[in-house]
């Protein structure tokens, strides 16, 4: 960790990967816990005949985790000190893109595996980037990539690379989710508006 202050000398100071993986069993200190936002309802065309099904995101392992992802070189990543998402980040961005879809009022259904519907359409998600990016200026970053896939005959309808960037204002864990949280809420009003005009 000899490095770490020479990039950020506040008190939030990220934990190195290899530390929390070597005090998994240690401390168990109390995390902040934090949220995303419903993402906008979208404005694409009704298609109300339709039902959709939203997997679960696929990602790489230090994405598929409840942990705050930091970005402090190209080749290095940290996780965020004393703080945690509610839950795993792909099952996270999964029920957000669901709550999405059924809040546009255009679809004739929305659902998640085992829920029984009868489906025209998948929506397949993989979660590529969702970090903060210290090598700079703070900056949060987030990249999904979108596929519509034809659930009747296997067919990939379309796809397509969604991307967002906000600046992080301040230096507490907050103001990085809160960037986070605004990448995401760009990049998931974006996937829904799309995946509509798409079917």
């Amino acid at each position: 960790m000899t490095g770490l202050s020479s990039f950020r000398r506040s008190p939030w100071a990220v934990l190195s990967l290899v530390v929390i993986l070597a005090s998994g069993c240690g401390s168990k200190a109390k995390n902040d816990t934090f949220d995303l936002s419903i993402t906008p309802a979208g404005t694409g065309p009704a298609v109300r005949g339709r039902q959709i099904l939203v997997p679960e995101p696929t990602a790489l392992k230090p994405l598929d985790s409840d942990q705050v992802v930091v970005r402090v070189s190209e080749a290095e990543i940290q996780y965020l000190a004393n703080s945690q998402w509610g839950d795993r980040l792909p099952r996270m961005v999964q029920s957000k893109l669901v709550e999405a879809f059924e809040n546009s009022g255009r679809l004739g259904g929305v659902g998640k595996p085992g829920q029984g519907l009868a489906i025209d359409y998948q929506v397949v998600t993989e979660i590529r980037t969702f970090e903060v990016d210290t090598s700079g200026a703070d900056v949060a970053n987030v990249e999904i990539s979108v596929k519509i896939l034809n659930d009747r005959n296997g067919t990939v309808r379309a796809q397509q690379v969604f991307r967002a960037s906000a600046p992080v204002s301040g230096s507490e864990n907050r103001d990085f989710i809160a960037a986070l949280d605004r990448a995401f809420a760009q990049v998931g009003a974006e996937i829904v508006e799309w995946s509509l005009r798409a079917m």
